[in-house]
């Protein structure tokens, strides 16, 4: 597909984007936070009638834990030998509660749309939608010969492992790639590719001191709050800029009333890297921490706190390989001929892109152009403004999906 081609591709993609934005805005008005089993389901329905039109067949799956919904799954089969898989998920992050709070919703300004999954990742849903619409006017001979598996996640904020597995045992016959439909917004600079991201590590910090009455037995104590605040430090001491290695510190907790000396504190760590071998390091480091002599001790008889380390669960890196950079050679190309910008760079969040790299060609970052995912405050002066995505990155993400799904299909 040469830039001549575009003007054609581009009226069909606007032709289809009235009913993508409606599609988007009844996803939008449901509540589909991980935890909201109950719209998160209800969120799959919406899903599998906007894909019952393009023929696409229904299955669902339930997730391991069973507070989450059910996985989906949307076949479509071709007449040729070859097939792709297009992912996506269900779930947002924010509860209910807080999108009231915050006044959270559909709202259309000029060229944004705000609202809760709007970047992440209904609009990702809505952008698979929308390329798959324009690929069958455009190519129906494409379109009809590639076996379709759209694989949506009903919990991939937790991005929960039982997905993935799911997901091979069910890829398409031949599949030339797995396709992440995440926002293609990366770093903020126009329209990215994700050239691979970082695994991470979830870790679990306990502090066990000794109780004793803030008064009257004050020197029979041993503070485990800080005793932790020892550890903190310790710990942000792992972030290493120069081996892109974060450690961050997100949630402390411990003590009780201010009368006693505290005898528990805890937090939790989340760590993350580029390179495996990093991340292993880091988490080793961690586990060290329960070996270093307590810096509190009771005064009375010396009583130590004493530091316990758990690993709660671990995503591997997604490092650069050469399956994805020549996906990623592909979509460049498309955009080149079109006359649209786009790059890849790496990613420091994590996706089902993670666990798929390891066993199929996978390209992340295909979804619409947006900005601050995860994010559904607004202050009045304009310094903090929620999740949002621009309309027109639908049209020209939408036409690089397109040129380049062609291009795939005919290697």
């Amino acid at each position: 597909m040469h830039v001549e081609e575009f003007p054609a591709l581009r009226s069909i993609i606007e032709h289809h984007l009235p009913e993508a934005l409606k599609f988007l805005e009844r996803l939008v008005a449901v509540n589909s936070f991980t935890a909201n089993r109950t719209g998160v389901l209800r969120n799959a329905e919406l899903v599998a009638a906007q894909f019952r039109k393009l023929g696409f067949v229904e299955e669902r799956v339930p997730a391991e834990n069973p507070v989450f919904g059910d996985h989906q799954f949307l076949r479509r089969s071709g007449k040729g030998r070859n097939g792709v898989m297009l992912v996506t998920h269900l779930d947002t992050v924010y509860p209910e509660e807080e999108e009231k709070r915050h006044r959270f919703s559909w709202q259309l300004e000029a060229e944004r749309i705000y609202g809760p999954g709007v970047n992440d990742n209904k609009g990702g849903t809505v952008m698979i939608w929308l390329v798959l619409s324009a690929l069958r006017e455009l190519e129906p001979e494409v379109f009809e010969s590639l076996s379709w598996q759209i694989a949506a996640n009903a919990a991939e904020e937790e991005l929960v492992p039982d997905f993935p597995q799911l997901c091979r045992a069910r890829m398409p016959p031949e599949c030339r790639a797995a396709l992440v439909f995440e926002a293609c917004g990366g770093s903020g600079r126009g329209m990215s590719l994700a050239r691979c991201r970082k695994g991470s590590a979830n870790m679990r910090v306990y502090v066990e001191g000794r109780g004793a009455h803030a008064g009257s037995r004050h020197r029979e104590g041993a503070n485990a709050i800080v005793e932790l605040a020892r550890v903190i430090n310790r710990i942000a001491q792992l972030t290493d800029d120069s081996r892109e290695l974060t450690v961050n510190v997100g949630f402390i907790k411990g003590g009780g009333p201010v009368n006693r000396v505290p005898h528990f504190a805890e937090c939790e760590v989340n760590i993350r890297a580029f390179d495996e071998a990093i991340l292993q390091a880091a988490i080793e480091a961690m586990f060290a921490l329960e070996d270093e002599p307590a810096s509190v001790r009771a005064v009375s008889d010396g009583f130590a706190c004493r530091v316990k380390v758990e690993l709660l669960n671990r995503n591997p890196a997604w490092a650069q390989n050469a399956t994805t950079d020549g996906l990623i050679e592909l979509w460049m190309q498309a955009a080149q001929r079109l006359r649209l910008p786009l790059r890849a760079e790496p990613r420091g969040g994590l996706s089902d892109g993670n666990y798929l790299s390891r066993f199929v060609p996978t390209l992340d970052g295909l979804g619409p152009f947006g900005l601050n995912g995860h994010s559904s405050e607004r202050s009045p002066d304009g310094s903090k403004v929620p999740e949002y995505v621009v309309v027109s990155s639908f049209l020209e993400m939408g036409a690089i999906n397109v040129a380049a799904i062609r291009e795939l299909a005919r290697r």
